[in-house]
């Protein structure tokens, strides 16, 4: 049952993810059900890795349950703990399945709120087609961005990701460097920064290229580099646990991936008035439109995306206003804060529902 403290209602909320990783999900959810128990609200999380989320959450008062890559282990741990939740919330294809099993024969069943994170229609299970079966039991979807919303072929409501505010990072201090952070794999295009690198002409004038990820391309990136004589230009950081400390550092960040179904690298460096460079496409759109022409260049573009960097690196003053552009769009529309109260209405209108049921 929904609590009211003064006059704020509060809910025990239950999280699930099928998953013992810790990758962008994970930490999503792991930011939200802190921001939750912030808000006075009862969390608990079940998924993810137990080694980098029980002890965080802990911390913050949300309980864990470790789940095995399983949907089975997923659905036997959202049924013991069904019946001490006003809702449930699901993240992924494979969640939603666990938590639509768990919750049958659930007397007085909590809501089941399925949070979308990737611009696709839910697959397949065999010949079974997954969405008519997890439909009947979901009582709202949530999209991370209006990319996911338009791609899922069902209703729902966007409630962007939000970041905790930054201070502000002197712009005289930061350093000649542009910064990539993502994963080294294909669809994130990191053989195309180091062509927009290179095309720029930026190592000439002392600029360096950081590399932050690990992934199958790395070796392949690494001979590129060389190949386009950039060996002595380009550092590969591998796995970083600082990212945050790097964005404060550098002069640009630059994200080529094809498709982000949201984005978080760059929201991530616009709360550090990191100026950025990235991909006009998914979600980097609807945190970037309208800031700076030069923020957004065409998918695969590789001269367009050497432009921009080369015209915001000669820039100074460009550079000092997109940066403080993005940090103020941060703030006013992608926190934390707008995400817990907007991802919190939708709970309060599932369980008001279901109370008149």
């Amino acid at each position: 049952m929904v609590r009211k403290v003064g006059e704020v209602s509060t809910l025990r909320i239950l999280h699930a993810i099928r998953s013992d990783g810790f990758a962008g999900v994970e930490q999503f959810v792991l930011r939200l059900a802190i921001a939750q128990a912030a808000n006075g609200n009862s969390v608990h999380v079940i998924g993810g890795d137990p080694s980098r989320m029980k002890q965080v959450l802990a911390a913050a008062g949300v309980g864990h349950t470790a789940a095995a890559d399983r949907t089975s282990a997923v659905a036997r741990a959202i049924h013991r703990h069904a019946k001490d939740a006003d809702v449930v919330n699901s993240h992924m294809t494979a969640a939603d399945i666990a938590a639509s099993l768990a919750l049958i024969g659930v007397r007085h069943a909590p809501p089941l709120v399925s949070t979308r994170h990737f611009a696709s229609r839910r697959g397949r299970v065999a010949a079974l087609p997954i969405d008519p079966i997890v439909a009947r039991r979901i009582s709202a979807e949530i999209s991370i961005s209006e990319a996911v919303a338009a791609a899922i072929g069902r209703p729902s409501t966007v409630v962007h990701p939000g970041v905790s505010a930054r201070g502000a990072v002197d712009p005289n201090s930061r350093e000649r460097t542009v910064l990539v952070a993502q994963r080294l794999q294909p669809e994130k295009r990191t053989r195309m920064a180091l062509e927009a690198f290179a095309a720029s002409g930026l190592a000439h004038d002392g600029w360096r290229l950081l590399i932050v990820g690990e992934g199958a391309e790395k070796p392949m990136l690494e001979s590129t580099a060389a190949l386009l004589g950039l060996a002595d230009d380009v550092t590969f950081l591998g796995f970083r646990s600082d990212i945050p400390n790097l964005m404060d550092t550098a002069g640009l960040l630059l994200s080529t991936a094809q498709f982000e179904h949201f984005g978080l690298t760059v929201l991530e460096a616009m709360a550090s008035g990191l100026p950025v460079v990235a991909s006009d496409a998914g979600g980097h759109r609807e945190t970037l439109s309208g800031l700076d022409p030069r923020a957004l260049f065409l998918v695969d573009d590789v001269s367009a995306a050497a432009r921009s960097l080369r015209k915001l690196a000669d820039d100074v003053d460009g550079r000092r206003r997109l940066g403080t552009a993005e940090r103020q769009r941060q703030q006013s529309e992608f926190s934390l804060e707008a995400q817990q109260a907007s991802t919190e209405a939708v709970y309060l209108r599932v369980t008001a529902t279901a109370r008149i049921r």
